[in-house]
């Protein structure tokens, strides 16, 4: 393949040299991706041809990715989501093999939204759509060391009857999602015009390591909490003492999803829990927490330990969610610093993540063969 100075030829390239490695992708299209790119470009349109991969065989269909490509970005190809039959739903499977996380083959990825991740975090696409239903964009984001982030319930048509699942974005920073957020949230009644906008420092913050009830991997948090002392030096973060104790949200998803929301049990959970929530993000406070309780496990699965302890409450409470790179623990596996804003208050924690990763170091590339 001849390579450009194209945005959409330099991800084709990099899609053919890495993926055989990488399994990031079930199709990819380059010979429409080329020509939607020349249109974008002729049409002088917002997103200018930017690549962008779609997650899944459904993907292109999605409410995201038809208000991308409306705006001039370019879906190079579809991404890898679990096989049939997955138990455990962190991985995924591309067409010619499981889908490896790239900074530690041996390790998986996270999912459900697992090949986007990996597509964004190895450069074979600007930008990636995600879903996340209780965890599936913050996961992967997390343990692949690139930008992600589940937008409120509701504020975007949800891929799922239980309206659990919501849109999403994956991107190398919160900077480098701003565009395609502002295409895909600005159709959904958002005003273009409120991107960008610089929020004051510092920002009201509360940090909690376990939400309460998770147990989370030591160097996990710990690397967690250098990145949030980080954050309060540097004056972009002002911690308040606030309870950020939940109750364990597991069997009430686990209730939504098989389709009993009203049981009494689930309802007193999201109840309580929904109340405390209020309380905590009064004054528009930020919430402060690992994305995972721990590190990317191999392919074999997680074992007896939810991935998902402190990401799914936020997929009951509606609240918009993300994760951005905090560091690495000593084996090399990426960790992610999740950051929870009040519903609707997507922009916000947009602008709040931008301030965050300004004061953190700037994330890595993962060193893969050939890197150019």
């Amino acid at each position: 393949m001849t390579c450009t100075t194209s945005a959409v030829a330099r991800a084709l390239e990099r899609i053919e040299r890495l993926d055989p490695a990488l399994h990031a992708f079930i199709e990819v299209w380059p010979d429409e991706a080329l020509v939607r790119e020349r249109e974008a470009v002729a049409r002088r349109l917002p997103l200018g041809g930017l690549p962008f991969a779609v997650k899944g065989p459904s993907g292109i269909r999605s409410y995201a990715a038809r208000r991308l490509i409306a705006g001039g970005g370019v879906p190079v190809g579809a991404t890898s989501v679990p096989g049939p039959g997955t138990v455990w739903q962190t991985w995924g499977q591309g067409a010619h093999g499981r889908t490896v996380n790239p900074w530690r083959a041996d390790r998986t990825p996270g999912g459900s939204s697992a090949g986007s991740a990996v597509a964004v975090a190895a450069g074979m696409a600007e930008a990636a759509t995600g879903s996340d239903g209780a965890g599936s964009v913050r996961i992967p984001a997390a343990w692949c060391g690139v930008f992600g982030l589940k937008t409120t319930n509701g504020l975007l048509p949800s891929p799922d009857r239980t309206g659990l699942a919501s849109a999403g974005v994956f991107a190398r920073s919160a900077a480098a999602a701003e565009p395609y957020l502002r295409r895909v949230l600005g159709g959904g009644g958002t005003p273009d015009e409120a991107f960008g906008l610089p929020l004051p420092l510092p920002l009201p913050a509360v940090y909690s390591e376990d939400l309460g009830f998770a147990e989370v991997d030591p160097e996990v948090a710990a690397v967690v909490r250098a990145a949030v002392d980080r954050l309060v030096a540097a004056g972009t973060v002002r911690l308040l003492d606030r309870d950020a104790g939940l109750l364990d949200p597991a069997d009430a998803w686990t209730a939504v999803r098989g389709g009993s929301p009203d049981d009494p049990e689930p309802v007193r959970v999201r109840r309580a829990n929904d109340e405390r929530l209020d309380a905590l993000f009064s004054g528009g406070a930020l919430l402060l927490t690992p994305a995972t309780p721990n590190r990317p496990h191999g392919h074999e699965g997680p074992g007896s330990r939810y991935s998902t302890a402190l990401t799914w409450a936020f997929n009951l409470s509606g609240h918009p969610a993300a994760s951005l790179p905090a560091g690495f623990t000593g084996d090399g596996c990426p960790v992610g610093l999740q950051l929870v804003a009040s519903r609707g208050a997507d922009l916000g924690l947009l602008a709040a993540a931008r301030a965050v990763e300004d004061a953190l170091p700037a994330a890595p590339a993962p060193p893969l063969p050939g890197r150019r």
